[in-house]
């Protein structure tokens, strides 16, 4: 690990990421009771839409991603020849394996576990919000659980930032197979492009184009340590808002089908953990040091939640079953995280093979 990363990164949870299930859990109700005894705010802000993309929601969104963009450092890239087989190893659980593995477990435990539980509208639903949940690896997060684990960020920015841009390339044609495949729902391939468009290329670029005019002008070291502290701030409320407004719409669902969130979450739990399982063993059998096997493992158990949200949003509208299979996903995964940077840091040991090739 490099000393700059070291101080950039050398803190632990701040308050937010730590306590988020809970964050999500207040907004989960605070949004139900707002929608239920405040209908007409829930139709007057449906109304605010726009190419059937809801207005505020994708301000609040727009300003969330940003910030995670802003904290991609591209010349990380130059040093990928130092981590070939961890990356490689990573890029084949993320796109050939995370995806069809959610697809599988989501359509069994919907219509096979649950069927008597869940009406079949329900189902299919749950299924496409899980399946978008996993289409796109952990971005921001990945970082922080890399530093709990006290691992090699150097590995896991290089890890974020190819799987940043390869979600450009793969999350339209994977998400249109494996919905059609798993729901039969024809999947519009505008509307699914529209959304990677909106929420990862535009502040993507914009995320670029602010690093490139701020190293020329004040120094990377600046906005590292003056403008990035400042912005990211903006993310924890901006996905609160959002989380907020999506159960102003969801609050039916929540009152008449309570136990729902419950179902959704144990198959979410078990994709998590059958990934971090081919990510830790994985990195084992192939002697990739622990440095670099931590944050390997843990970018296909995190999810793009964020990518994710907006997706779900644009296709399937804030009031739909697919959304809030989304938010469960966003409940559930800082404690799970957390116990996987736990296996991780107690068995370092096991990965003692030296220096990644």
């Amino acid at each position: 690990m490099r000393q700059k990363d070291t101080k950039i990164y050398e803190k632990d949870l701040d308050l937010f990421s730590k306590y988020l299930s809970l964050w999500v859990a207040v907004c989960i109700i605070s949004g139900t009771l707002i929608g239920y005894f405040f209908p007409s705010l829930s139709t007057s802000l449906a109304s605010l839409e726009f190419a059937n993309v809801s207005l505020p929601i994708a301000v609040v969104l727009l300003a969330m991603m940003y910030p995670m963009m802003l904290k991609l450092r591209y010349s990380e890239l130059i040093q990928i020849r130092k981590n070939v087989k961890p990356i490689t190893y990573t890029l084949i659980i993320n796109w050939a394996i995370k995806p069809f593995t959610m697809a599988i477990v989501a359509w069994f435990f919907m219509t096979i576990v649950f069927s008597s539980l869940i009406p079949k509208e329900l189902q299919n639903e749950y299924i496409m919000g899980m399946i978008i949940l996993g289409l796109a690896p952990c971005t921001a997060m990945t970082l922080v659980w890399t530093f709990l684990a006290r691992a090699n960020l150097s590995c896991a920015l290089i890890q974020v930032s190819i799987n940043d841009l390869l979600i450009l390339i793969l999350f339209v044609p994977t998400g249109m197979f494996l919905l059609g495949l798993a729901t039969g729902f024809p999947v519009p391939i505008d509307t699914l492009f529209f959304s990677v468009l909106l929420y990862v290329a535009l502040p993507l670029g914009l995320a670029a184009l602010t690093r490139i005019i701020a190293a020329r002008k004040r120094g990377e070291e600046w906005l590292e340590k003056k403008v990035i502290p400042k912005t990211e701030k903006i993310t924890p409320v901006g996905l609160l808002v959002t989380l907020v407004l999506i159960f102003v719409f969801q609050g039916d669902k929540i009152i008449n089908f309570p136990y729902h969130i419950a179902l959704i979450a144990i198959p979410l739990l078990v994709q998590t953990y059958l990934i971090f399982a081919l990510g830790y063993f994985g990195t084992k059998r192939l002697k990739i040091p622990y440095a670099e096997a931590a944050p390997t493992a843990f970018i296909g158990a995190s999810n793009f939640f964020e990518l994710a949200v907006a997706v779900s949003i644009i296709l399937f509208g804030v009031s739909s079953g697919v959304t809030l299979a989304v938010v469960v996903g966003v409940l559930v995964e800082v404690p799970v995280m957390l116990s996987l940077v736990e296996i991780m840091k107690k068995n370092r040991s096991k990965f003692n093979y030296g220096v990644v090739k």
